[in-house]
């Protein structure tokens, strides 16, 4: 644990929001001897396994941020034949219940529901006892986000915030991180109930966006998208966002006896889009 602080403590003093900008603009340039040395060498470092991607060739890729939110063939990510699947690639963080309004961060740490979706307290008392499971994505994997379920897209919440590492290391030691950063809070409705996923930004996280909106533009106050009079359904598997460099997706379900989290699936598991993940 004291090595976890230690890691950490550079994160309180280095200007993240500059870092996370200039990092935005060079994800952008598509002058090819710069995009090609930015992109190779991820691959080098990530050990990137391009046969999976639908455009195999790095160079093809217009800038860093087409390579790094490319996409897969079809037949890479079969979807289970499962209630719930897991939306992205990556590993649990954690998993369980929500209790009374507590959602676990790391051991010892916990954050609330309310202050996490920043939302009316009519909706956000509606998760005080139902179940979360965070998601955190590496730089090396697949950063498309997609239907965990069936559902029907009801609004959505742009949150500003801190830019802290979202990284397993960071959630082990600063406070309340998940509803400290930036992130975007989409509910939906769901044969089952209330369901929110909330794409949590971080330290260079060029832009989180969805397949109906775009990259979410940055602002100082809270946006709030009202989709009730414009229905938008999505099928589960489904895409529905994207991160621009890795994060961290935490899924939630309203407080109901319908949903559980498969027995198999741990703290500490990594985990594929379309592996079952609940029921």
């Amino acid at each position: 644990m004291p090595t976890d602080y230690i890691k950490t403590f550079p994160q309180y003093i280095i200007p993240k929001q500059a870092l996370t900008t200039f990092a935005g603009l060079m994800a952008n340039i598509t002058t090819p001897a710069i995009k090609n040395h930015l992109i190779q060498n991820f691959i080098k470092k990530y050990d990137v396994n391009m046969s999976e991607a639908k455009e195999e060739n790095p160079l093809a890729y217009a800038c860093f941020n087409d390579f790094f939110v490319r996409h897969l063939k079809s037949e890479a990510r079969p979807i289970a034949d499962a209630n719930i699947v897991s939306p992205v690639d990556g590993v649990v963080s954690e998993l369980g219940r929500i209790e009374q309004g507590q959602i676990l961060q790391a051991k010892g740490r916990y954050y609330t529901v309310d202050e996490f979706l920043a939302c009316d307290p009519m909706i956000s008392k509606q998760f005080i006892n139902g179940r979360f499971a965070t998601l955190y994505l590496s730089p090396k994997d697949y950063h498309r986000i997609h239907m965990p379920v069936a559902a029907t897209l009801r609004s959505m919440i742009y949150v500003p915030g801190k830019l802290f590492s979202v990284q397993p290391t960071t959630a082990r030691v600063v406070p309340r991180l998940f509803a400290r950063n930036e992130r975007l809070v989409i509910f939906f409705d769901t044969e089952v109930g209330l369901m929110a996923m909330v794409l949590v930004g971080a330290t260079i996280v060029g832009a989180i966006g969805t397949s109906w909106h775009g990259d979410i533009k940055r602002s100082r106050q809270n946006q709030y998208f009202d989709y009730s009079s414009k229905p938008i359904h999505l099928n589960k598997g489904d895409e529905m966002g994207y991160f621009k460099l890795g994060s961290t997706v935490v899924l939630l379900f309203a407080d109901s006896q319908n949903v559980e989290w498969l027995e198999k699936i741990h703290a500490g598991d990594a985990i594929k889009y379309g592996q079952d993940l609940g029921v």
